[in-house]
C-alpha cells in the first residue's frame, strides 16, 4: 500500500511559511500596539463597563439590551481595527523602510510569505481577543451570547476581511513606520466615533446614524447587534462590508510596494 505525502517543494514552502509566521508571532508579542493596545485596552474597558451599575440594566432603546452588551460588539471592532490599522502596518510599512522585505527577495522565504505570516498572526490575535470579549462578558457580566450565530460569524468575517483590506491599504501607501502609524490613527478614530464608542448609534442624532451605517465598523456594529438579538443581518450591512473588503483589497494590490 502506497503512502501519499505532499511534494517536496510544497512541503518546504509550508515549512517556511510556517518558521516566518512563528518568528513574526515572537515579534509581535514583544510589540506594545498588539497585545497591549489591541487585546489588553479592549478586555480593561470591558470590565470598567462591566462594573458599572447601569451598564447592567435593559433599556427598550437598545432593543432590550443593556448597554454592556451593545458596548460588547464595539470593542471587538476596535480590537480588531487596532490591530488591522494601526498594528500590522506599523509592521509591514516599517519592514519596507529598512529594506526588508527587499532583501527578502534573495531568502526562501520570500516577501510574500512575509505578508501571510502578518495576516496569520493578526488574524489569531483577532480570534484570541473575541474569544476573551466574549467569554468575559458572558461568564463575568452575564451578557447575551449571539442568538444568530451564523449570521454573527458571517458578519464577523466580513469585517474583519473589511478592516485587514484598509490595514493593507495603509500599508502600501505609507512610506514608512510612523506614517503607517499616523495614518492609520488618522482613519481609526473617526471609524471608532461611527462604531459608537464615545455615543453609541441608536443614542445618535439621525444625520450621523445614517453616516454611521455607510462606514465599515458602523456597518458591522448593526450587523453584529442583529446577530445578537436573533435577527439576520440585513444584506446593506453584509454588502456594505464586503465592499469595503473588496474596494481596499484591489486598491492594496495596486499600490503595494516592496521596496
Amino acid at each position: 500500500m502506497s503512502v501519499m505525502t505532499a511534494p517536496p517543494r510544497a512541503a518546504a514552502r509550508g515549512s517556511a511559511l510556517w518558521q516566518v509566521a512563528i518568528t513574526e508571532l515572537k515579534l509581535y508579542l514583544r510589540e506594545r500596539v498588539g497585545p497591549v493596545w489591541g487585546t489588553g485596552f479592549p478586555m480593561l474597558l470591558l470590565i470598567i463597563f462591566g462594573s458599572i451599575p447601569s451598564f447592567s440594566k435593559p433599556k427598550a432603546v437598545y432593543g432590550g439590551l443593556t448597554a454592556l452588551e451593545v458596548y460588547v460588539p464595539i470593542l471587538i471592532m476596535m480590537a480588531v481595527a487596532l490591530m488591522s490599522l494601526i498594528s500590522m502596518p506599523l509592521t509591514l510599512a516599517g519592514y519596507r523602510e529598512r529594506g526588508i522585505l527587499r532583501r527578502m527577495r534573495t531568502t526562501p522565504a520570500g516577501p510574500l510569505r512575509v505578508l501571510a505570516a502578518q495576516l496569520i498572526v493578526t488574524l489569531g490575535a483577532i480570534m484570541v481577543t473575541v474569544i476573551l470579549v466574549l467569554a468575559v462578558s458572558r461568564l463575568g457580566y452575564g451578557a447575551a451570547v449571539p442568538h444568530q450565530f451564523g449570521g454573527w460569524v458571517i458578519a464577523m468575517l466580513l469585517a474583519v476581511a473589511a478592516m485587514l483590506s484598509m490595514g493593507l491599504f495603509v500599508a502600501a501607501v505609507a512610506p514608512g513606520g510612523r506614517a503607517a502609524m499616523g495614518i492609520g490613527n488618522l482613519v481609526f478614530f473617526p471609524l471608532m466615533f461611527f462604531s459608537g464608542l464615545w455615543l453609541p448609534i441608536p443614542d445618535m442624532p439621525a444625520v450621523l446614524q445614517h453616516i454611521s451605517h455607510a462606514t465599515p465598523l458602523g456597518a458591522a456594529y448593526g450587523a453584529l447587534q442583529n446577530a445578537t438579538l436573533g435577527q439576520w443581518p440585513t444584506w446593506l450591512q453584509l454588502l456594505t462590508l464586503a465592499a469595503y473588503a473588496v474596494a481596499f483589497g484591489l486598491a492594496a494590490a495596486r499600490f503595494f510596494r516592496w521596496e
